[in-house]
C-alpha cells in the first residue's frame, strides 16, 4: 500500500512585504505549517528584499519584481525546490509588471498570478481582460503536461453575488462588472474548479477588506482571491479555506491542501 503525501499552499496578497514584516509575518509563516506560499503585491525591486528573510531559511524564495517601483510584484516561497521556475507570459505589456509565477513540480505545477486590478478606467480593464485570456490561454497549454494545474492569486473579481457583501452597490464597479465576472464563468466552462466551492458553499467568506470605514471587523468584504484547479485532477485537493483569523494585509491568506499519492 502507498503512503499519501499532504502539501499545504497559501496565496497571500500582502499589500506591501515591508509593512507586513512589521506585523508578525515571520512568526506567523515560521508557526503554520506550510509547504509552499505564493505572495501577490510584494511591492519591492530586487536591491529591497528585506535581509529579515532569512529568518524564513527553509524555504527557496524566488521573485518577479516589476520595473516600475513600489508596484505589484510576486514571490514564491517553497520547501520543495521546483524543476522550473518561469516569471513570464511571453507578453512584454504583461511581463514587465512583475504578475507572474510559474513553478513546476513533480506532481503539479503552481501558478502564483498577481491579476490586473481594472480600477484606473477603462484602460486598465482592457488591459486586465487581456491579461486574463493570455492566462487563459497559458494555463491551458500547461495541462499538456498532464500534471495537476493549480492556479494561485488575487483575481480581483468577485465571481457570483454571494462573492462580495453589496452586490448590487458594485454591479458599475470594476472587480464586479458583468465583463470580468464572464470571463470567471469563461474559465469554469474551460474546466477550471473553484477549490474553496468545493468544500463550503456558505455566503460572507471573504478574503479583501477596503481599509475605509471599519470593513473587515463588520466582514463588508469581497472574495477574489482564489485557488482554481483543472478539474481533471480536483481530487487531489483535500481541503480548501480561508484564514480570515491571519492578519497583516487589506487581504488574508487563502490555501488549499493536497494530497498526493507518495
Amino acid at each position: 500500500m502507498g503512503g499519501h503525501i499532504k502539501t499545504t499552499i497559501w496565496s497571500w496578497n500582502v499589500n506591501g512585504l515591508r509593512a507586513v514584516l512589521k506585523k508578525d509575518f515571520i512568526t506567523t509563516i515560521n508557526r503554520e505549517k506550510i509547504d509552499i506560499i505564493g505572495l501577490q503585491e510584494t511591492k519591492l525591486q530586487e536591491h529591497q528584499i528585506p535581509e529579515e528573510l532569512g529568518k524564513l531559511s527553509q524555504y527557496h524564495q524566488y521573485w518577479s519584481h516589476a520595473e516600475r517601483k513600489g508596484y505589484s510584484g510576486t514571490a514564491l516561497f517553497s520547501k520543495v525546490k521546483p524543476i522550473s521556475f518561469d516569471t513570464t507570459f511571453g507578453v512584454e505589456e504583461f511581463d514587465t509588471e512583475g504578475r507572474i509565477n510559474i513553478a513546476e513540480y513533480e506532481r503539479f505545477i503552481l501558478m502564483n498570478i498577481y491579476f490586473p486590478n481594472g480600477g484606473q478606467g477603462d484602460e486598465r480593464i482592457a488591459y486586465k481582460l487581456r491579461f486574463y485570456d493570455k492566462a487563459l490561454e497559458v494555463m491551458q497549454a500547461k495541462r499538456a503536461s498532464g500534471k495537476a494545474i493549480l492556479v494561485a492569486g488575487d483575481y480581483n473579481t468577485a465571481h457570483k453575488e454571494i462573492d462580495l457583501a453589496r452586490p448590487k452597490e458594485n454591479e458599475e464597479v470594476t472587480g464586479f462588472l458583468p465583463i470580468e465576472r464572464a470571463w470567471l464563468d469563461k474559465f469554469v466552462a474551460q474546466g477550471w474548479v473553484d477549490t474553496f466551492r468545493m468544500f463550503d458553499q456558505s455566503g460572507e467568506q471573504y478574503s479583501w477588506w477596503s481599509y475605509r470605514a471599519g470593513a473587515r471587523p463588520r466582514n463588508i468584504g469581497w472574495r477574489i482571491d482564489y485557488f482554481f484547479v483543472d478539474s481533471e485532477h480536483k481530487d487531489i485537493v483535500s481541503a480548501a479555506g480561508i484564514r480570515q483569523d491571519v492578519m497583516g494585509s487589506d487581504h488574508c491568506p487563502v490555501y488549499v491542501e493536497l494530497t498526493l499519492r507518495s
